[in-house]
């Protein structure tokens, strides 16, 4: 990889500081794509620590370039019966700095830890796509199977009248084999399943890589600069690193910078004998 600055900071590397403080080193509009899933409310312990959420925000916005992605995965705690709101209130505060709010995902799990007994058992979380101004990488994943594709049949589309009458186009359009996926995405999460790197599992909350993957893709191409202010146990790095991006990340926990560091280390001596 990559040995420049970016700033004060080297590229691919995770810098084990407060993500404030790390990001403050960072030059103005010099990061493309931020992925990451901050601790939220206090589901887990995560060594003890916390963040200021306004600060971070703000300073997302600073270094985020004009057409630069944040993917922000949050859930809510729920609490004496009702849900905190977290996500949302941080989703609009985002709005307030200058953020687009681009799309409101949704990363579906395939399990769950602790089913409900009050309501339906809660399986989801957002994926929130900032985007400071129009996104100026675009990739969407086209892998979505489509059920009437027989390789000769063409539709025609449909749009409303001015009054409201459903009305057929003229032209008409090949019916492709693979369409824009939704953006409801069912990914895989737990053990051997978010990933098969074990030392991962000694941090106690996985990051799938393949939502890392899937939006690294999606948001960014090869060469630009991807953030982790949360590093954790490094997928974001990781899926980086595999997809030719630059990484940078901050973990303010030792522990959790050795596991992210240990993960990677074998993908960086691959790359290295490759080369």
């Amino acid at each position: 990889m990559s040995k420049e600055m970016i700033g004060e900071l080297e590229l691919n590397r995770i810098y084990q500081r407060d993500c404030i403080e790390g990001m403050r080193m960072l030059p103005d509009n010099s990061v493309d794509l931020t992925v990451t899933s901050p601790p939220y409310d206090d589901l887990r312990k995560y060594n003890g620590y916390s963040f200021n959420f306004e600060d971070v925000a703000k300073e997302l916005y600073r270094v985020t370039k004009e057409g630069g992605v944040v993917i922000w995965v949050v859930g809510d705690k729920t609490e004496n019966g009702c849900e905190s709101g977290t996500s949302f209130r941080q989703a609009l505060f985002f709005k307030e700095i200058g953020f687009n709010l681009h799309d409101t995902m949704i990363y579906e799990k395939d399990s769950i830890s602790f089913p409900e007994k009050t309501r339906y058992y809660q399986i989801f979380e957002y994926m929130f796509v900032f985007s400071k101004g129009k996104p100026k990488s675009l990739n969407l994943i086209a892998d979505r199977k489509n059920k009437w594709y027989n390789g000769k049949k063409q539709i025609k589309g449909h749009y409303r009248t001015d009054s409201g009458e459903k009305a057929r186009h003229n032209k008409q359009n090949l019916l492709k084999e693979y369409g824009v996926r939704f953006n409801i995405w069912r990914i895989p999460n737990g053990h051997q399943k978010s990933t098969l790197d074990k030392i991962a599992f000694e941090h106690p909350a996985i990051f799938p890589e393949k939502l890392a993957k899937d939006h690294i893709l999606s948001w960014s191409k090869e060469g630009d600069c991807v953030l982790d202010p949360f590093m954790g146990s490094g997928t974001t790095a990781k899926m980086a690193l595999l997809h030719d991006r630059n990484y940078i990340g901050f973990e303010i926990s030792e522990d959790y910078v050795k596991i992210a560091e240990e993960r990677l280390e074998m993908y960086l001596e691959e790359e290295s004998y490759a080369k």
